[in-house]
């Protein structure tokens, strides 16, 4: 289940790369991705939904920022830097998504850190400036970086926040559900950006590709790899569930060299031994004596 979740995770940088070469617009396929989840989905929910209904209004600020970061903003920015960097770029981010939770915990007083996480988290933002200036400090003095990078920093920032306040839950609802809510909450967002896409004459071809995209976007990355996480953090716990994310940049970099012969460059090792030995440290226990 694990691997199954990585993988179809690892597919939506790939295909997000195919929407860009069939000249699909980021919001648009964010919008249009969302929005058959939750149809998908509604058969399913819209009970439960209806049960809790005076918990969600109640909890309406905290799960609007929920759906804002994650179903919002995080697929959005993912899309739009695929539009401008390379897939193992765009992937090796991801790994620094819980060196961003643990920052975002810190600044805001959500969670204690202790000296391990700060040093990992410190050593992980090491490697995201290693990938973004791309060993060349020319860059980092002139501010040249790559648009898509940025892009990218800027969903690993959105996806943090939501992870960070995602503890902050306390009703009880069932994982379906809780997409499903998130979904409402982030199409809100994500309409007017699909509307403002329209204007600037940014349109969507109706053809095959266009329905293969969105029925894998919908399905795999969206239903099946949350399933399958959640599913799998039941059986073994999150801690040992979590070391599998590492599986994601390993997928899409294979993809991406097999399909679109992107090259894996000696920026992109060091990048990410740093933020793996970033998120080894992140994940240290000061034991007491």
């Amino acid at each position: 289940m694990l691997v199954c979740a990585t993988l179809f995770w690892a597919g939506n940088f790939n295909v997000g790369k195919i929407a860009f070469i069939e000249n699909i617009p980021p919001f648009s396929l964010s919008f249009f991705r969302w929005l058959l989840v939750w149809i998908i989905l509604l058969p399913f929910t819209f009970r439960e939904i209806l049960k809790i209904k005076k918990e969600i209004l109640k909890n309406l600020p905290l799960l609007f920022l929920l759906g804002f970061t994650s179903v919002g903003m995080f697929s959005s920015l993912t899309y739009s830097a695929l539009n401008y960097t390379q897939i193992i770029n765009a992937s090796l981010f991801n790994t620094a998504i819980p060196a961003m939770i643990i920052l975002v915990c810190f600044l805001l007083k959500i969670e204690k850190t202790n000296i391990f996480q700060l040093s990992g988290l410190l050593i992980s933002i090491l490697g995201i400036l290693v990938i973004i200036t791309k060993l060349d400090l020319n860059n980092l003095l002139s501010l040249d970086f790559n648009k898509g990078d940025l892009f990218m920093l800027g969903g690993v920032i959105a996806w943090g926040i939501y992870s960070a306040f995602l503890k902050k839950r306390t009703f009880k609802v069932s994982l379906l559900a809780l997409v499903q809510i998130f979904c409402s909450l982030g199409l809100m967002v994500l309409f007017p950006a699909f509307l403002y896409e329209l204007m600037q004459g940014k349109t969507l071809v109706v053809n095959e590709d266009l329905f293969y995209i969105l029925l894998y976007v919908a399905i795999f990355p969206s239903i099946g790899s949350y399933y399958c996480w959640a599913g799998a953090v039941a059986i073994i716990g999150a801690n040992r569930a979590g070391i599998f994310l590492s599986l994601i940049p390993l997928f899409s970099t294979i993809f991406a060299i097999i399909f679109f012969n992107e090259k894996f460059l000696f920026f992109h090792f060091i990048g990410s031994i740093l933020i793996i030995i970033g998120l080894f440290l992140s994940n240290k226990k000061i034991i007491n004596a």
